[in-house]
């Protein structure tokens, strides 16, 4: 008998990270550690482009900061920079209001209703991010988080050879000298299928595999995709136009954050914005709790309602007595009936 892949009882909270969860950039700790000056990184990142066209190179704007670190760490600007070292410096990454607290308490909400716990309902938490996955693997929001979509390195590469070697040679001194993972703001809707489809759990499952919508593990009306600005519209379209919810913060002591958001939100790219604020009783703490509430409704409304359409009545005695010609017709208790 054919049963389709996933129950699809699992809501999924899909986040940014940078200026969405923390107010700066994740690097911040990093520059601080080998006393680099953060702008004068950045503005180099920004230029590189620019200068390299003129040299008659191409490059992708979006890789230009992983590179940059690299050269970094060649130049001796960073030496020793190192997965572990990234991890370290994730520590000291400093969260808006109410995180990491709101990742676990948003958890119990689908639990909180008898209904939701009958249909054995599920919150997860994603961030796909631009940033460094090393990092936030060691922040203090990493053990709430199911998965991490973010750039990474790796140290020591394989050299020419290496297939024919019995052993590898370690080495005790590792830096980063490769990019082993590149995440922009266009490859963010590759992340979000993986988690639509199931692919981060059954590897199985091909990300460009078509896949039916009743065997994706968790659809897109089941998503809310939260971030803090115009680099995420891909990923705001793609939940948007599949049927879930997109959500933008700001820095409510920045006016020109707030100003961006309804730019978002007037040309209908989002559906709401607010403060950058997980406190309990928040602008945006209300409205993912109403968002969240509002998707186990639907999924108790629609699991219930297969569950009527595909068991029978059970056969019942006929009364003997006749039907009487009218009055009123009994009702039925239950779904199940």
């Amino acid at each position: 008998m054919a049963s389709t892949l996933f129950t699809q009882n699992i809501i999924a909270c899909v986040w940014d990270f940078d200026k969405t969860l923390i107010p700066a950039y994740m690097q911040a700790p990093l520059f601080r550690r080998y006393g680099v000056d953060e702008a004068t990184f950045w503005a180099e990142t920004n230029a590189l482009a620019a200068t390299y066209r003129k040299r008659g190179y191409s490059i992708s704007p979006e890789i230009s900061y992983l590179n940059h670190l690299l050269t970094y760490v060649l130049a001796g600007k960073m030496a020793g920079l190192n997965n572990q070292v990234l991890r370290e410096c994730g520590r000291e990454i400093g969260f808006y209001p109410g995180l990491p607290d709101f990742f676990k308490s948003s958890r119990a909400w689908v639990k909180a209703k008898p209904e939701y716990a009958k249909h054995e309902i599920q919150l997860e938490h994603y961030v796909v991010s631009t940033g460094l996955a090393e990092m936030i693997r060691g922040s203090a929001l990493a053990p709430e988080i199911d998965a991490i979509w973010a750039c990474e390195f790796v140290e020591n590469p394989l050299q020419p050879g290496f297939l024919q070697q019995n052993e590898m040679a370690l080495e005790a001194a590792a830096e980063i000298a490769q990019i082993g993972v590149m995440i922009d703001n266009t490859s963010k809707t590759r992340a979000i299928f993986e988690i639509n489809k199931g692919t981060n759990r059954n590897p199985a499952i091909d990300v460009n595999a078509k896949v039916t919508p009743e065997d994706r593990r968790i659809p897109l009306p089941n998503m809310i995709y939260i971030a803090d600005g115009p680099s995420d519209v891909p990923s705001f379209s793609v939940v948007k136009q599949g049927g879930g919810k997109t959500y933008a913060v700001y820095n409510p002591a920045v006016r020109a954050e707030f100003e961006q958001n309804d730019r978002l939100r007037s040309t209908g790219r989002i559906d709401h914005y607010g403060p950058a604020d997980y406190t309990v009783g928040s602008p945006t703490t209300h409205w993912l709790h109403l968002q969240i509430e509002t998707i186990c409704d639907r999924i108790v409304r629609d699991r219930e309602a297969a569950v009527a359409s595909r068991i029978a009545k059970p056969p019942r005695h006929l009364s003997s007595a006749p039907a009487p010609e009218s009055g009123p017709t009994a009702k039925q208790t239950s779904f199940l009936e």
